[in-house]
């Protein structure tokens, strides 16, 4: 690779950097991961999916939204492939992917709800 020269010099070594950065193409497929997230109802049907196995009649009453809008979500999460489906007789059952990514994304939500919305100790 060729040695990046910076308009400003800060005396800090940039070569190292340079070398390990992922290509523009995997920044885009966080970027579209990320997307996913934009949603409240999305996050919270994703988390849902996290700790069970769902219908959309169930994630409905669960979230308190329309089956349509519902399947709107879950095509959106099934498409980037943070979840999956499997069909028993007439009802087709969700649950979050057994990915690295999807994990990741539960422990992220589950943390950032930490962060932000701490629990009140018990007095």
């Amino acid at each position: 690779m060729e040695k990046c020269i910076l308009p400003h010099d800060h005396g800090e070594p940039i070569e190292k950097l340079i070398h390990h950065m992922p290509r523009e193409e995997d920044f885009q497929t966080v970027a579209d991961i990320f997307k996913q997230l934009c949603d409240r109802s999305r996050i919270r049907i994703f988390w849902i999916l996290c700790h069970c196995e769902e219908c959309v009649i169930n994630l409905a009453a669960l979230t308190g939204m329309s089956s349509p809008a519902v399947s709107h979500h879950l095509r959106q999460l099934k498409a980037s492939g943070l979840i999956v489906s499997r069909r028993e007789g007439k009802e087709v059952y969700y649950r979050a992917a057994d990915t690295e990514t999807a994990q990741t994304l539960h422990r992220m939500i589950e943390k950032m709800v930490e962060i932000a919305c701490p629990a009140e100790e018990e007095t």
